[in-house]
């Protein structure tokens, strides 16, 4: 057996000793509290500006929030990985509550000095922002005016972001907690085995198929008889969102998501245009692959298996040693990187029942550290997604030397982070690949990333969509959002998927993010254009990565389109840009469907 040469517990207490009972910790959010009310103080004093010097006082204002921001981000980020080793860790809830407070009091001093400065005369305005002082912080600045046009009055403004703490924000905390305390009974080689949800979802790639069925319906009966609560907990989310956008006469639920995301409803548009008229081939994929299950139609438990009958492992040190070799040769500074995370501690990935379900990257800013959080299966799913959250990693590596507020980027755009990472790694395994079956194993992890963006995500998509129209009319009950999750289900896998979960409703953590509405079509944005950035870096080697950090580091200070027409000459609102992406992966199904069909071919002779 290979020697252990890579923990896979990580260290916290180098971030803040002795987890939540810390004294340094506690005065760590006390030192916060203090600098929030000294920034709200220096707001209340602050009146819409006269001349064109008082640039200076602005800069030093946003300078504040700047190092407000890195600090608050650091404690927030610690107590969720608190939550993650242990959802149930009753002082870390407290923590929590605590820094809720602290950043809704934050937020609300920052959107009373958008509306002080949206006061501002234009002309002076625009003076204003090409000072030297302010002219690094012009886009965030243009952000900040426009957000001030929806806000309510101070009074509304501030009982708004009260309420969220205990109200909005603590339904996404309850959903998390809920589904960490999930446990199931599922056989396993004729063994009962008690799992969380996260383990028992990782069998979906189990490689029997009595194991992935019984996973599959034994979580679908967990969510029926829980349904009625998690419904409830959805819809508060969604009410209160609703209703805040109602005050602030925002008339779409697009509206707030792509403001987040810097990105025009116009590249939404181009996108799902492209996505709807690409569907065939991934119908014609996934037909072919059950067709090799030995079914008419894909089965949801059959998604993630192996088309192929290896029982191939791949344990923790081999997947570590395999990243950062192929991490090397895209460029110096991403293997370095890794090589850090994995050897200082930032990875969590044992394989134990206690812990969270959800993968995640969390940032500090502070001390310029990420730590990534996951369960380890030993297969190959378990990598990509190792790789997926330290390629979110690697992108608040590259915002190390980023000034202030520029700091903050889009979902999108981080999610294109992650996923050209995990094309470097499933790219170099198929290179590595020595036998058709290995290749085809392979290929088929990459369509099935493939099928998730473009039907599984557009489903997600279509379904949010449909339930915030329902829910302004009232509440939507459990069994009309499994009627709403079939029918989007049905549309986007364009009817290819038999027996699919009406629950996934339940157990897709993006619907309960209370901070980022519509977390659905960043991932769809960012795989498609890591598409883009993929092909030039292989078109330039190892010399990319110079290009490949500019690009990330001005990913918060510039508008999706901007920053795409800046580094890479294109337009994102064109359909043919999106095209260019999806031809890509259609040749990966065209690759699937000859190797499979021949292999077929080959058993027919044979008889």
């Amino acid at each position: 057996m290979k020697e252990a040469m890579y923990r896979q517990v990580w260290d916290l207490d180098s971030l803040f000793p002795d987890d939540s009972e810390s004294t340094q910790f506690h005065e760590h959010l006390e030192q916060l509290e203090m600098i929030v009310s000294e920034l709200g103080e220096k707001i209340t004093s602050f009146t819409t500006p006269q001349e064109i010097t008082e640039s200076y006082i602005i800069a030093d204002l946003i300078e504040d929030i700047a190092n407000i921001r890195i600090n608050l981000t650091q404690a927030t980020s610690f107590i969720t990985c608190l939550l993650a080793e242990n959802p149930r860790e009753e002082k870390a809830v407290t923590l929590q509550g605590i820094a809720a407070s602290i950043n809704a009091r934050f937020e609300f001093d920052i959107k009373r000095l958008q509306k002080i400065l949206s006061h501002t005369k234009p002309c002076l305005y625009e003076d204003l922002v090409e000072t030297n002082d302010l002219k690094q912080y012009q886009f965030i600045l243009n952000e900040w005016r426009k957000k001030a046009t929806m806000l309510l009055s101070d009074e509304e403004e501030y009982l708004a972001s009260n309420l969220m703490v205990d109200g909005y924000h603590a339904w996404g905390q309850m959903y998390n907690s809920l589904i960490s305390s999930i446990r199931v009974n599922v056989q396993i080689e004729g063994k009962t085995e008690t799992l969380s949800f996260g383990q028992a979802i990782n069998l979906r790639s189990h490689p029997d198929e009595e194991v992935r069925k019984a996973s599959h319906i034994t979580l679908e009966n967990v969510w029926k008889e829980k349904e009625d609560l998690f419904a409830k907990i959805l819809n508060h989310i969604a009410g209160f969102r609703l209703q805040i956008y109602k005050h602030r006469k925002i008339s779409s639920v697009l509206e707030e998501p792509l403001m987040e995301n810097r990105m025009k409803q116009d590249t939404l548009n181009a996108m799902w245009t492209v996505v709807s008229k690409y569907k065939l081939p991934f119908v014609n994929y996934l037909n072919q692959k059950a067709k090799m299950c030995g079914d008419e139609k894909m089965q949801w438990h059959n998604f993630w298996a192996q088309i192929t009958k290896s029982n191939q492992k791949i344990t923790y040190e081999d997947a570590v040693d395999f990243i950062l070799e192929h991490f090397s040769q895209f460029g110096t500074e991403l293997e370095n990187f890794a090589r850090q995370a994995f050897d200082n501690g930032w990875i969590e990935a044992e394989n134990r029942s206690n812990k969270s379900n959800v993968a995640f990257c969390a940032g500090f800013p502070l001390t310029g550290e990420s730590r990534v959080f996951m369960t380890y299966g030993n297969r190959i799913t378990n990598v990509l997604t190792l790789v997926h959250e330290l390629g979110h990693a690697f992108h608040n590596y590259a915002m190390k030397t980023v000034n202030g507020v520029n700091k903050q980027y889009p979902i999108s755009v981080a999610e294109t982070a992650s996923t050209f990472s995990e094309m470097i790694i499933l790219d170099a395994a198929m290179e590595k690949s020595e036998s058709t079956t290995e290749k085809l194993f392979l290929l088929d992890e990459k369509l099935k990333r493939s099928v998730m963006n473009f039907m599984n995500i557009h489903s997600r998509f279509l379904f949010e969509l449909k339930f915030y129209e329902e829910r302004k009319e009232g509440v939507v009950s459990a069994s009309r959002l499994n009627e709403l999750m079939q029918e989007a289900l049905n549309a986007g896998y364009d009817g290819a998927m038999d027996n699919a979960s009406i629950h996934s409703w339940i157990w897709t953590p993006h619907y309960y993010i209370t901070k980022s509405p519509f977390y659905n079509f960043p991932y769809t944005f960012g795989y498609l254009f890591s598409l883009c950035i993929y092909a030039k870096a292989k078109e330039k080697g190892r010399a990319f990565e110079k290009d490949y950090l500019d690009l990330l580091r001005d990913s918060g200070s510039m508008s999706t389109e901007d920053l795409v027409m800046n580094h890479l000459g294109e337009d994102i609102t064109s359909e043919a840009f999106w095209e260019k992406g999806m031809e890509l992966c259609v040749k990966d199904v065209e690759e699937f469907i000859k190797l499979t069909s021949a292999q077929e071919d080959t058993r027919v002779r044979t008889l």
